[in-house]
């Protein structure tokens, strides 16, 4: 049987807690997961950088001298890409795509994998409660100094949205709080523990099947 620890606000051991092993006890296979932080990185990336083509650029409607006679060679537009100001050849265009796909069932278990291996290092915290009479700072970085997390980076995965919560942790810089089901690789990656409460166990099976 696969259990952690159980905290209480006050930072206490109060007891253990079941960990269903489909989600926290699975393998870690440091290619899936990669694998799965690369789509995710490529599926958020923004495209910025666009140069204009022949066809964007302004100006060019009159051809700038005749076809015959001038002495120079022929030219139609001053948009042409040879011409100063003219469009740009092979420049980067905001119609590229870094999207990239993955499979629910292989985006699960590279969920399962990390949650397995945060787990294992003794780096998941559950709470039996967890809620703050008003939406003060103060009482998020009281408890996190309470918890052993050491003052190391802290993603808060909260099974319901719990608006005091959300506001205690929202200035403080090395903490990130999201609803369970929003849980992916990259903050499970970029975030050091991983705290929740109890009831997020009962969502994360409802979740991962």
């Amino acid at each position: 049987m696969l259990t952690t620890t159980l905290y209480n606000m006050k930072g206490e051991k109060v007891g253990e807690i079941e960990l269903p092993e489909k989600i926290f006890g699975v393998p870690v296979n440091p290619d899936m997961v990669h694998f799965a932080a690369v789509v995710q990185s490529a599926n958020g990336r923004q495209v910025l950088a666009h140069t204009k083509d022949r066809g964007e650029v302004s100006g060019g409607g009159k051809k700038p001298w005749k076809q015959k006679g001038s002495g120079r060679s022929r030219h139609g537009s001053t948009r042409s890409p040879i011409w100063r100001h003219g469009g740009v050849t092979f420049g980067p265009t905001k119609e590229r795509n870094f999207g990239k796909k993955i499979n629910k069932k292989m985006k699960q278990n590279a969920v399962s994998m990390m949650l397995s291996s945060k787990a294992a290092d003794k780096e998941l915290i559950v709470l039996d409660q967890f809620a703050f009479p008003e939406p003060k700072t103060r009482l998020m970085a009281d408890l996190l100094k309470k918890l052993p997390i050491n003052g190391k980076s802290t993603l808060v995965a909260l099974p319901a949205r719990d608006k005091n919560i959300l506001l205690a942790a929202k200035n403080l810089p090395s903490v990130k709080t999201v609803m369970i089901n929003d849980v992916n690789v990259g903050d499970l990656l970029g975030y050091k523990y991983l705290l929740m409460p109890k009831e997020a166990i009962e969502a994360l099976e409802k979740r991962i099947k």
